[in-house]
């Protein structure tokens, strides 16, 4: 059974508190909002896993999903790009649109959302291919190039924009697998990028990598948000104040409050999240 959205949940489950947002001036600050998430409930089988989930994300800019292991933040990034349908036993309630348009809906191919919006894993995950052959993987499958020529460029400008080129491009036909854990993620980031996605989620990029390869994978983000919007899971709070400029804090399975990243980490509206970013638990 695939995972399906519904239009509004009917559970019996306690009311989350609203989640504090941002104010007015938050979508001109940050871009236009892209995408937006309205009462989402999740459930695996009998467990339910996310509550009357509601957030914005908006372009040019990066949105942390912070939070305790297994609060529910993987769980919620997996639903903006429906890669819970793979799960049977999955079942998703509520709305959750791109650019207005309701991904749920049943005419919408999942294969093409994807295209639309990427995601990159905890793990480096690169196919067993060449280097190049990651890279054009997700274009051919679009049937996005018409020639060898077009190829080729799609390559080197995902492969520039990954921050790569320079270290791969005497080497193309190279297993990508055999590049370092740090050169692997970017190699997973430029085949997510090569179908130029509206949406890029990333979760927990950097929890396997060194602090090198970490500020590198930082600094890319910077420069990608340019032209992108950005979702990421992290456990980690410095990267987190790093990166983004919006901060969502979720617990057991609830978004507990949602602001601008320097307010989330100064000035928490709730205490869990007060508890949470001063390492209280979690």
């Amino acid at each position: 059974m695939e995972a399906k959205v519904e239009d509004r949940p009917a559970t019996t489950v306690e009311q989350p508190a609203e989640p504090k947002e941002m104010g007015d001036a938050a979508p001109s600050a940050l871009g236009e909002l892209k995408m937006k998430a309205t009462d989402v409930n999740l459930w695996y089988g009998e467990k339910q896993a996310l509550f009357d989930v509601n957030l914005e994300i908006f372009g040019q800019s990066v949105t942390a999903l912070i939070g305790p292991s297994g609060c529910g933040k993987s769980t919620f990034l997996r639903c903006l790009n429906r890669m819970n349908d793979v799960i049977d036993i999955c079942k998703v309630k509520g709305d959750i649109r791109l650019d207005g348009e309701d991904i749920y809906a049943p005419e919408v191919d999942p294969v093409q959302l994807r295209a639309r919006v990427g995601m990159v894993f905890q793990k480096p995950n690169p196919f067993p291919k060449s280097i190049y052959e990651n890279v054009a993987y997700a274009p051919r499958l679009h049937g996005l190039c018409a020639t060898k020529a077009q190829m080729d460029e799609v390559v080197e400008t995902s492969l520039i924009k990954a921050g790569l080129w320079e270290e791969v491009k005497d080497r193309l036909d190279a297993p990508g697998t055999g590049l370092s854990g740090g050169q692997q993620q970017r190699l997973c980031i430029a085949r997510a990028i090569s179908v130029n996605p509206e949406v890029l989620l990333m979760d927990e990029p950097c929890s396997a990598l060194d602090p090198i390869a970490t500020a590198t994978i930082e600094t890319l983000m910077d420069e990608l948000k340019e032209n992108l919007c950005i979702a990421i899971v992290t456990h980690s709070m410095q990267q987190a104040a790093r990166v983004s400029q919006r901060t969502a804090f979720f617990h057991l399975g609830k978004l507990v409050e949602v602001n601008d990243t320097s307010t989330i980490f100064t000035n928490p509206s709730d205490q869990r999240t007060q508890d949470y970013v001063t390492g209280r638990f979690g």
